[in-house]
């Protein structure tokens, strides 16, 4: 309920500044357009054959589907980074209790290979905290972190360090962070760690657990190694067109510190915020969050290009707001399109690979298998 009426007051306070966002009467009825003014150059990227795995990243679009993949496809004049992808598999999304799910029994799912119950956090079905990939990377001596466009107690990247049975339980899943694996942490949510109702100063706890906390971009820039926590933001990171960048410096930044450990890394990277689009029906903002990953997508199969040793996995957790592509024209970068829900649907969702070991994610499968794979492939 929490996470409703945010999304209500947000949307709110979006509709002054973006009027192609409509009313909720008019939105399944209404299509809406979207033209790229300024579409970017995508590179032919190939990364070298025959090499072990030793590190994996794994990019989850929050809500994105095939049809926002195609959508930005079209709009980018028809080439996106993720072409580059050498195989592509669809992942079932369903969770333990509920036929259409949400991103914490997905994310844990792909975070501890188990499906639990809707809104649940880390832990199986019965409430018990579950070992995430980040853990069992860290016991076999690999670094970890993760980086995020949304605040940190949201449902995604809690699910990789929290354990919690309800989502909305936002200032218990913040305290998780305390004892959670991961070494880089980025994103949004400072609101929850500091002025708190319990009294608790969960930067000065983390800071006394070794990490160096930073509040913005420019002190995260300026660190060499060891551990970060990084809160930039009171919550969310800002929308796309202010923020630019900024998940992908932040997500090249965790993978030169990461990979200073030669036993290899495993790290989570979010394009958190395609969710809330789709849950507002706003295309346009839509469709510059999507594009947005694309970019950070470009610069990480950039990086694991040149590396060799390291396998990029793109996914979703769910699909968000049952986007249809109904018009377009890819010359023009112009789709046109609608939405036939507020919420999530039940589609299954693209994984695409890139790297070595990219082979073992062809096919369907469940989305637990995400981790299975990811575990088998980095010998945890």
């Amino acid at each position: 309920m929490k996470k409703l009426i945010f999304k209500s007051l947000l949307y709110a306070l979006l509709l002054p500044m973006f009027p192609g966002i409509l009313m909720a009467q008019d939105r399944y009825t209404e299509s809406q357009t979207y033209i790229l003014e300024t579409p970017y150059d995508v590179p032919n990227l190939t990364p070298p054959d025959g090499k072990k795995v030793k590190n994996v990243i794994l990019m989850i679009g929050d809500g994105m589907s095939l049809m926002h993949v195609y959508s930005a496809w079209t709009a980018n004049r028809g080439k996106l980074n993720l072409d580059n992808c050498q195989v592509v598999g669809l992942a079932k999304t369903y969770c333990a209790d509920k036929l259409i799910t949400d991103s914490g029994a997905s994310a844990t799912a792909m975070a501890t290979g188990q499906k639990t119950n809707y809104h649940y956090v880390g832990v199986d079905t019965e409430g018990k905290p579950l070992k995430s990939i980040i853990d069992l990377a860290s016991e076999n001596g690999k670094s970890t972190g993760i980086a995020v466009t949304c605040r940190l107690w949201d449902a995604t990247p809690a699910s990789f360090c929290c354990h919690n049975i309800d989502r909305e339980n936002e200032a218990e899943i913040v305290t998780d962070y305390i004892n959670c694996n991961a070494d880089y942490v980025f994103g949004g949510g400072a609101k929850l760690f500091e002025n708190r109702e319990d009294g608790r100063d969960i930067f000065k706890e983390l800071s006394n657990k070794g990490y160096q906390i930073s509040r913005n971009w420019d002190e995260v820039a300026k660190i060499k190694s060891g551990k970060v926590f990084a809160v930039v933001d009171s919550i969310d990171t800002p929308l796309p067109k202010l923020r630019g960048d900024l998940l992908a410096r932040a997500s090249l930044k965790g993978i030169e510190l990461l990979n200073q450990n030669a036993n290899g890394f495993f790290m989570m990277i979010e394009g958190s915020q395609l969710d809330d689009y789709g849950h507002f029906n706003d295309l346009d903002l839509l469709m510059q969050e999507t594009l947005d990953f694309d970019r950070t997508i470009g610069k990480i199969y950039e990086w694991a290009a040149q590396d060799g040793e390291t396998l990029v996995i793109v996914t979703s957790d769910h699909e968000t707001g049952g986007l249809t592509l109904i018009d377009g024209d890819k010359e023009e970068g112009r789709i046109v399109c609608k939405f036939s829900t507020d919420g999530h649907s039940g589609a299954m969702v693209p994984v695409y690979a890139f790297g070595p070991g990219s082979e073992k994610f062809n096919g369907i499968y469940e989305n637990t298998a995400i981790f299975d794979k990811i575990k088998e492939l980095l010998n945890l």
